[in-house]
């Protein structure tokens, strides 16, 4: 069996809000809660767990999402109306605009418990593929 993450544990003050948050930003659903953890799926198999903790012990953490151009109109329309600030950059530097890395889209913000989210199009170092001649 090839190696690959399963799943990751994300610490927030309230484990529903976070992942009610981010569930509803990217069109997944929330699962069936199990024991300490509020469980959201990806399409890819990896589930991320939710769970409460102090908001003293939280160290914020990057997540960041590769979508497709429709999953990005739609997160960002939630985005956008539900008021979510959101950044074309991680430092915050430029704020109400999305980047066009690596011929795609993505964006930045962060979700109830001070994670940074991002949503791109097109993985870093992308490249499209060469044009055959023919």
């Amino acid at each position: 069996m090839s190696v690959q993450l399963n799943h990751t544990i994300i610490h927030s003050r309230d484990n529903r809000e976070s992942a009610e948050f981010l569930a509803n930003i990217l069109g997944l659903e929330v699962g069936t809660e199990w024991g300490p953890f509020i469980p959201v799926d990806t399409a890819n198999g990896v589930t991320l767990d939710f769970a409460t903790i102090p908001a003293g012990s939280i160290t914020p953490q990057h997540y960041a999402f590769l979508i497709s151009e429709e999953e990005f109109d739609a997160a960002f329309e939630k985005i956008r109306s539900t008021g979510v600030p959101y950044f074309a950059d991680p430092h915050g530097r430029l704020p109400g605009e999305i980047n066009h890395n690596d011929g795609g889209r993505g964006v930045y913000f962060t979700d109830p418990a001070g994670h940074g989210m991002e949503i791109i199009t097109r993985p870093y170092g992308y490249q499209e593929p060469a044009a055959t001649g023919r």
